[in-house]
């Protein structure tokens, strides 16, 4: 099976070039997605989308989710990732017939950012060259399905009325005429451009670094035409305005200045690993909000959540919420060789092998540090309540804080007295839980839900925080890795 993941964007690793600030979060559970209806009929023979999309999660829960979708009675356009097997579709029917194309390739990777040019050029003499899928610069050819739309076939997408009723557009879900909000994007989009009446190339919005082979955003120095638009999600107080000029805003639903994150395509930021098939008596976790928070339903014994970025040098900062008081959680780092042999994620939780291999973990019961098979004391914390998590991959050391409290007398921006040993392996920053029904919340930088009052970055200006990151240490993100890591 063809498969496009090698191309996945991680992020941009060079400086000095376009950069993309923000992004919009969305997530099906919130029934977050943009809409619009149109007064008069676009073009509908020629036109050109182009976006970039970070998937924060994977599974049942977010098949069959819509980049960009119509319908209305007898009428149906969609752009999405299809199924359980996680396909790219384009599909298009109305009166006059269906068209689909639907990929071989599967797209799973969830620490990386995809670009996906759709361009639909009915008018085009060449009947393979109507409808056609871009991923990461490079053009989908191999299809399960291949169905082109016929000669001057007009798409759903920019309908103004199917007879039965105005058609609704949506830009992260479908408005189904039947039942409302269906197959919500489970994620992030960033770098959304509707080009009117022109056949695109990818090239128009990305290139090929030089040095790293990556395909990575560039500036749009094109025209849009008359009901073309630009969604940069740069104003949070209103992500769905058009920064193309054309003044073409979409309708905000369930979207607030919340959803603006700053994991983009030129800055990607760890996120919990939504791929990962991390089983305890038979269950998996669930992620929500950009892969941002956890959830487990059911099952028992500990579990630990892999994050999407590892380290073994330079200095890192992540936050995480307590669930409750006394919670049965932990926080904290584990080898990445420790945490693949499975070990992990079955019988262990962090800090629980006393010759270290386990990690460090401090541990929400009884406010506590366990490390190398026992435990410490540490400062008392109580249901949401701001752990922070500082990793020295420098020194071989992790720091926690509790709110603005670090543990046992250590700071570690004036040394590493107080911190606790960790090996000099590859690592991950993670969390780790044990009961059921319980929902976990972390704060990488690029987005949270963790609730912020004082917003504060790293000395290179990025993350987001509660708590201003020590000195010296930086946000995961490829920006930082680049320099640092």
């Amino acid at each position: 099976m063809e498969t496009l993941q090698r191309t996945a964007n991680r992020g941009s690793l060079s400086t000095g070039e376009y950069e993309i600030a923000n992004s919009c979060k969305f997530e099906d559970d919130n029934s977050e997605w943009f809409s619009k209806t149109t007064g008069s009929d676009w073009n509908r023979v020629k036109w050109t989308a182009s976006f970039w999309v970070k998937r924060g999660e994977l599974g049942a829960t977010s098949s069959n989710v819509r980049f960009f979708a119509a319908s209305d009675s007898g009428y149906d356009f969609r752009v999405r990732f299809q199924g359980t097997g996680d396909t790219l579709a384009f599909y298009n029917s109305d009166s006059t017939g269906s068209c689909s194309q639907n990929s071989t390739a599967v797209f799973r990777d969830t620490s990386a950012w995809y670009h996906i040019v759709a361009v639909w050029d009915t008018a085009n003499s060449t009947a393979g060259n109507r409808q056609r899928l871009y991923v990461n610069g490079v053009e989908v050819t191999d299809f399960a399905t291949d169905t082109q739309p016929g000669l001057n076939q007009k798409s759903v997408w920019g309908k103004t009325d199917s007879g039965a009723g105005t058609v609704t557009m949506g830009i992260g879900a479908q408005y189904n005429y039947y039942s409302g909000f269906v197959q919500g994007y489970c994620g992030y989009m960033a770098e959304w451009h509707w080009v009117e009446g022109e056949a695109l190339s990818p090239t128009d919005f990305g290139e090929f670094d030089d040095n790293t082979g990556i395909w990575k955003p560039k500036e749009y120095t094109g025209s849009y035409g008359t009901n073309g638009f630009y969604l940069d999600f740069e104003n949070a107080s209103d992500l769905g305005a058009d920064a193309s000029g054309n003044g073409n805003d979409w309708t905000k639903n369930n979207i607030t200045s919340a959803n603006q994150a700053t994991d983009t395509p030129t800055n990607n930021f760890c996120t919990f690993l939504a791929s990962q098939n991390n089983t305890t008596s038979g269950t998996n976790p669930t992620f929500t909000e950009g892969a941002t928070v956890v959830n487990r339903s059911t099952g028992a014994g500990w579990m630990v959540y892999i994050t999407t970025m590892a380290v073994n040098k330079g200095k890192w900062y992540a936050e995480f919420e307590l669930e409750r008081t006394n919670a049965l959680q932990m926080q904290g780092t584990l080898p990445v060789d420790y945490a693949q042999n499975g070990a992990s994620t079955t019988e262990y939780y962090l800090g629980a092998q006393a010759n270290g291999d386990g990690g460090v973990g401090w541990y929400g019961s009884g406010s506590t540090v366990y490390h190398n098979g026992g435990y410490s004391s540490s400062t008392a914390a109580d249901g949401g309540d701001i752990i922070g998590v500082a990793v020295d991959c420098d020194n071989d050391k992790v720091h926690f804080r509790v709110n603005a409290t670090w543990t046992n007398s250590s700071d570690p921006s004036q040394g590493n007295s107080g911190g606790f040993a960790i090996n000099d392996e590859l690592t991950y920053i993670v969390l780790c839980s044990q009961p059921a029904n319980r929902t976990y919340k972390a704060n990488f930088g690029g987005y949270t839900t963790i609730s912020i009052s004082s917003a504060q970055s790293d000395a290179n200006g990025y993350g987001t925080f509660e708590h201003e990151p020590p000195t010296g240490y930086y946000a995961l993100c490829t920006k930082n890795l680049a320099e640092y890591g």
